[in-house]
């Protein structure tokens, strides 16, 4: 492989990790909108606030690295996505902001007003940021942005319905995350309560999403010609494997398998993220722009590279271990 398609990789690796990691914690943010009132809601809110807490920042990381990576290894892509979808990236990154502050400061209040002004924005914003990053995500898998300055449209670019499709998949497939690990997470705290609670959640979002993924299949045909053709082709196998992935976790799901079902929801999530790449490949800006014109010079893709496996070797196990220790930690289902 050449550096340049082993860098595209690592930020696609580092792409999906935000979106396996990351977007679950935004999934969470669904569920805790869709809780209830604050009184019945509030089992639901705590196991949330306790799977997420010891997490939800180290998240952002993996979008941090996405970013630099892009930014140093395809200047030229980094520069016509961002100032070409400036305005639902400015909006992605005002919620990723409100959601931390929302979160953090209703964990401090003692008032109950308090409280539900700070989670109603903790939620909200934990549904907009998803859907925004998701129009990113249309807006360059449709051929909407083009090399250079500002080249694309600042409005359809993202407001278009292959954008609309995947602001919604995003926030649906998040959702699904987060139900499929909040249930493992309750069942191993001893709450079943809250598992079948969780479950539920999950059976719905994922029905959602089914239904969502299949209509898209309409509105990628006539909206995105060439990404149709692509996953109707060379990532058919991934796509295949996503769907069947995906009905093997509603089956575990509905047979109460916690731990499988999670491992089945995290390759079907998978297999979406890199059925997309493989699509369009060798483009990374579609039609035209391929990985090859848009990688910097061999010197800068080398040394990108060695920094990225040094800082792996430094931050992987930090991160690891704090799963780990959040894994471990008790729950107490009374905790205030």
């Amino acid at each position: 492989m050449e550096p340049a398609q082993i860098l595209l990789a690592v930020m696609w690796v580092g792409l999906t990790l935000y979106a396996l990691l990351g977007g679950a914690d935004f999934g969470a943010g669904v569920l805790d909108l869709l809780a209830g009132r604050s009184r019945a809601g509030m089992p639901q809110r705590r196991l949330i606030e306790h799977s997420i807490g010891p997490v939800w920042e180290a998240n952002h990381v993996w979008l941090i690295f996405v970013l630099v990576v892009l930014w140093t290894g395809f200047p030229m892509v980094f520069a016509s996505v961002m100032s070409t979808l400036y305005i639902p990236l400015t909006l992605a990154a005002l919620g990723i902001i409100a959601r931390g502050a929302a979160f953090a400061f209703r964990k401090a209040s003692t008032e109950l007003w308090q409280q539900r002004l700070f989670g109603g924005a903790f939620a909200l914003s934990s549904v907009l940021t998803p859907f925004f990053l998701g129009t990113v995500a249309g807006a360059i898998a449709s051929g909407r942005v083009e090399p250079g300055l500002a080249a694309g449209d600042l409005v359809t670019s993202w407001l278009n319905p292959t954008s609309l499709l995947g602001g919604a998949l995003a926030v649906l497939v998040c959702a699904y995350l987060a139900a499929v690990y909040l249930c493992d997470d309750a069942a191993r705290s001893g709450t079943p309560e809250l598992a079948d609670g969780f479950r539920l959640r999950a059976l719905v979002a994922a029905a959602a999403t089914g239904a969502v993924a299949l209509a898209g299949i309409a509105v990628l045909h006539q909206d995105a010609p060439r990404l149709y053709s692509g996953l109707t082709h060379r990532a058919l196998p991934l796509v295949v494997a996503s769907a069947v992935l995906g009905i093997a976790s509603i089956v575990l799901l509905w047979r109460r398998r916690h731990l499988l079902v999670r491992a089945a929801a995290v390759l079907a999530v998978v297999a979406v993220m890199w059925g997309w790449p493989v699509a369009q490949y060798p483009a990374v800006l579609p039609p035209g722009l391929t990985y090859q014109e848009a990688a910097a010079t061999p010197v800068v893709i080398t040394t990108v590279l060695v920094v990225a496996g040094v800082g792996a070797l430094l931050v992987l196990p930090s991160i690891l271990w704090l799963f780990l220790l959040q894994r471990r930690m008790p729950y107490d289902s009374h905790q205030t």
